[in-house]
């Protein structure tokens, strides 16, 4: 991939940037380096090597979905001063 001023400017222009000649020196730089070790990530051979969505692996994240009794309307509403009519109270929206 070529990495010029065009590619910078079309880069700072979509993430809505103004950057000064300095900058875009910097950044053709930066992006240069950037793409090269995603080159060098290429190279490597992955033939074999089954893919994996996580690094470390995810057992037991969510507990069983079970029926259990839930709190009354009473139970629920009895710790708040705000409420009307069986209701939790809020402020009032315009």
């Amino acid at each position: 991939m070529k990495v010029d001023k065009e590619l910078i400017r079309n880069v700072a222009e979509l993430a809505r940037l103004k950057l000064t000649d300095e900058e875009e020196k910097k950044f053709i730089e930066d992006l240069k380096e950037i793409l090269g070790a995603f080159s060098a990530i290429d190279k490597v051979d992955t033939k074999g090597i089954e893919g994996a969505f996580h690094s470390v692996e995810i057992k037991d994240r969510l507990r069983d979905d079970l029926v259990e009794e839930s709190l009354s309307q009473e139970e629920a509403l009895e710790n708040t001063e705000h409420k009307k009519d069986g209701y939790f109270k809020g402020p009032k929206a315009v």
